[in-house]
């Protein structure tokens, strides 16, 4: 397991950890959700099970979150994070060990700019798994009250306690809200023709049940929904982990 630094599109260092594997049955890229990184237990937990399948994975934190790359959490937008993504691809492909199609997994906001690629680019993703993911624009007003939202457009920032990474607070820019209102994973989920894994926490608040329901009503191929019963919005407890892990083990067997 090595871990490099590789510079974006905006010349900022992007921190990645690369396990490659001789002969590998696969490519798999892991993104973090808003605020997350890499060594996450959960991103950890999903990039074991790749592993151990014989894949060569790749995780990466981006840039303007609370991790090893440059920038600063309250400059984030889903716009940075999914360049930050296409910059990384855009490296891997200039390595020995690069391979298409590969597999793309991404938790919440990971999870959108994973499907995103995707549904940009079908023809390059043998499967695709966002977790936890945001979904739509159409759905802002769930995670948003109306409150919140007036406030942060007043004083320029939402800011909050962070729930994965305690002592942390999270403050973010409200040019967030306003890049967020460009995306819709439905209005092209046709496109994701790949075979396709959801998981959502039962107690999950920020990209709740029904937001996951409406993407895999969307989708027209291969598909699963898991319900993840009495987890939140990250999966922290050991079990979750078990089951996330057990889970997306189950599902690259399939499709491998």
């Amino acid at each position: 397991m090595g871990k490099l630094i590789i510079k974006n599109k905006k010349s900022q260092n992007i921190a990645v950890i690369l396990e490659e594997q001789p002969d590998a049955v696969g490519l798999v890229f892991i993104m973090h959700g808003l605020g997350g990184h890499m060594r996450q237990p959960h991103i950890e937990t999903f990039a074991n099970a790749y592993r151990e399948k014989g894949f060569t994975v790749v995780r990466f934190d981006t840039t303007n979150t609370f991790g090893e790359s440059d920038g600063s959490y309250e400059d984030a937008t889903i716009t940075n994070y999914y360049e930050d993504l296409e910059d990384v691809i855009g490296w891997a492909a200039t390595q020995p060990w690069y391979q298409e199609p590969f597999w793309l997994e991404g938790h919440s906001l990971g999870g959108i700019c994973t499907a995103l690629f995707a549904e940009r680019h079908p023809e390059k993703i043998k499967a695709l798994a966002p977790i936890s993911t945001v979904v739509s624009n159409r759905f802002i007003a769930d995670v948003y009250t109306e409150d919140e939202v007036k406030s942060w457009k007043e004083t320029g920032y939402l800011i909050k306690p962070s729930v994965s990474q305690p002592g942390v607070t999270k403050k973010l820019k409200w040019a967030f809200y306003e890049d967020r209102l460009k995306y819709d994973l439905l209005a092209q989920a046709d496109r994701l023709t790949m075979p396709v894994l959801l998981m959502v926490g039962e107690n999950d608040t920020r990209t709740p049940l029904p937001h996951q329901q409406a993407l895999f009503d969307a989708l027209p191929a291969k598909k699963e929904l898991h319900i993840i019963k009495g987890a939140e919005h990250t999966f922290i407890k050991p079990e979750h982990l078990e089951e996330i892990r057990k889970i997306t083990s189950a599902w690259i067997e399939k499709y491998l």
